[in-house]
């Protein structure tokens, strides 16, 4: 009876432990995963907050630009930066623009690390819906793109050498900026029957990516989730 007991008892304390441990692993990825959210939501609110303060910093300067709702782009008007219909280069007279544009930008991602916020930046030319047959026949499509690729050697040319936004890099150490084009097939306005509706279109958005778990991060956390199911 007394061998029994003492069985009895081992297998009651080995279950114990064995849920201690895997309530422990629980615990573990469950702290893991709020760690994973709570980077994703710091990163949400840095990039809103600095996206608004360029706004407002560039306002101040009597540059209009727009914000999206999710405060992820920053769209300049292609008047802003002087380009010419069908035209790619920016003119003289609006270089001070795009030089005000990109320091402040450069200032704000600087301000406080934040470029560890972000994966990427990027810098889009866009279109209306009138066809451009230039550029070798690539049409709207290398018209958007040689917009964005005009603005982007602008800054690479114009901007101090301790301001330059070529050098900034994401948390993983690659180029933080990218450049590219989308043509006509993104407006902000479909509806594009008079100057006013086509102009809203023609645009240099900048688009601010922000770092996210990857599928293999929450692919993991689901398997290690599954190894520490509690029976």
């Amino acid at each position: 009876m007394s061998a029994l007991l003492v069985v009895f008892i081992l297998a009651v304390v080995a279950l114990v432990l064995q849920l201690n441990q895997k309530q422990s692993s629980l615990d573990e990825q469950q702290a893991h995963f709020s760690r994973q959210i709570g980077t994703l939501q710091n990163a949400e609110s840095v990039r809103k907050a600095m996206v608004l303060d360029i706004q407002k910093t560039l306002k101040a300067k009597g540059l209009e630009v727009m914000v999206s709702e999710d405060s992820s782009v920053i769209s300049i008007p292609s008047e802003r930066l002087g380009f010419q219909a069908s035209s790619y280069s920016i003119e003289d007279s609006h270089r001070e623009v795009a030089r005000a544009i990109g320091s402040v930008l450069s200032d704000a991602l600087r301000d406080e690390n934040r470029t560890k916020y972000f994966d990427t930046v990027f810098v889009e030319g866009h279109t209306d819906n009138r066809n451009f047959d230039g550029l070798e026949g690539t049409g709207n499509w290398g018209l958007s793109t040689f917009r964005a690729i005009s603005l982007w050697n602008l800054w690479e040319e114009d901007l101090p050498k301790d301001n330059q936004l070529g050098q900034l890099e994401n948390a993983n150490g690659s180029p933080l900026f990218s450049v590219s084009g989308y043509g006509e097939t993104r407006p902000i306005t479909s509806k594009q029957t008079t100057e006013a509706e086509r102009s809203t279109n023609r645009r240099i958005d900048l688009r601010f990516t922000i770092v996210r778990p990857s599928a293999q991060d929450l692919l993991d956390l689901e398997n290690k989730a599954k190894q520490v199911e509690v029976p």
